[in-house]
């Protein structure tokens, strides 16, 4: 009787850690989409850090380019190019190191490590959305890169070889390809 009692706890508990471990993270981003789940440009550094939560990290690159990012606990990263007096008019979503995290919440409904490529093709084919297959040098070798508009956005996403969504991309113009 004993070992029945100490099996069935140990069995609820495991249980409740492993769905707490296993579960998908939502991104809080609700304050910074409109209606249609759409990113809200122009935006400033303090208006997302007071949305998210999050302390704004600010650096450069090696072409002392000035960025912004958030780091959030759910795994979840935005980061933006900051453009005239700081304004955002572009915004990225990926996991932190790529990890294999869950995350919903994204504009368009889009979930990171779940949204498949062929999923992605047929909810945005009628924005005409172009797909293109990622190089042996690029940031997910054997992936794909899916491309289209939205409204007011060019939403760039990045599928690795397995084709999972791990990267979005939202801008307002198009960025060129032999841009770092």
């Amino acid at each position: 009787m004993q070992t029945k009692r100490f099996t069935f706890i140990v069995t609820i508990f495991f249980l409740v850690v492993s769905s707490n471990i296993f579960s998908q993270k939502t991104a809080t981003l609700n304050s910074l989409l409109d209606k249609n789940s759409e990113f809200v440009f122009p935006q400033t550094a303090d208006k997302i850090s007071k949305a998210l939560n999050v302390k704004t990290v600010f650096y450069e690159d090696a072409n002392e380019e000035k960025y912004a990012k958030w780091p959030m606990k759910t795994g979840l990263e935005l980061y933006s190019g900051l453009g005239k007096d700081n304004m955002i008019n572009e915004m990225f979503f990926t996991t932190s190191d790529h990890k294999p995290l869950v995350v919903e919440g994204l504009p368009f409904g889009l979930i990171l490590n779940k949204t498949t490529l062929q999923d992605s093709k047929t909810r945005f084919s009628k924005y005409h959305a172009k797909t293109q297959k990622l190089g042996a040098n690029s940031e997910f070798p054997g992936g794909s890169k899916l491309v289209f508009k939205k409204g007011k956005h060019y939403a760039t996403l990045l599928f690795d070889n397995k084709n999972l969504l791990k990267s979005l991309g939202l801008t307002t113009e198009l960025i060129d390809p032999a841009a770092n």
